[in-house]
């Protein structure tokens, strides 16, 4: 049991669209300074605004927060998108590296930061998978 009765309290948990904003905006500032995010951070536009934004409303609802995403830019599905890109295990990884260190620094609970990782590992691996497979 993770103590995350339902989506409303990962949403809160992750201080809600404020919270989730400050984790974007780390992720992508570890995007555009880790060496290793490099190969992932040219797979985006110069400017990082639609981007940054993209990414949080997606996680606001992942979280049980708002529809955001649906709201501004209809539905959504991963892999399809994702497509356009080799995603390879180097760029799953360099993804969740920078992750991995946005939630580290957030006030989340230790709990929740291990948590939300492993939640975000599930579609970044599936992502390279049907990527792998051309599914």
């Amino acid at each position: 049991m993770n103590g995350y009765g339902n989506s409303v309290d990962l949403y809160h948990a992750a201080g809600e669209l404020a919270g989730i904003t400050r984790l974007v905006d780390d992720f992508y500032s570890n995007m555009d300074t880790f060496p290793e995010a490099r190969v992932i951070r040219k797979m985006h536009p110069e400017y990082l605004t639609e981007p940054r934004e993209k990414l949080t409303y997606f996680l606001c609802g992942v979280l049980g927060g708002p529809s955001l995403f649906i709201e501004h830019y209809g539905g959504i599905n991963l892999p399809d998108f994702h497509r356009q890109f080799p995603i390879r295990a180097e760029e799953r990884d360099a993804w969740m590296l920078c992750m991995q260190h946005a939630i580290a620094v957030q006030p989340y609970e230790a709990s929740f930061k291990e948590y939300l990782l492993a939640r975000l590992w599930i579609p970044a691996e599936r992502i390279r998978l049907v990527n792998k497979m051309g599914i």
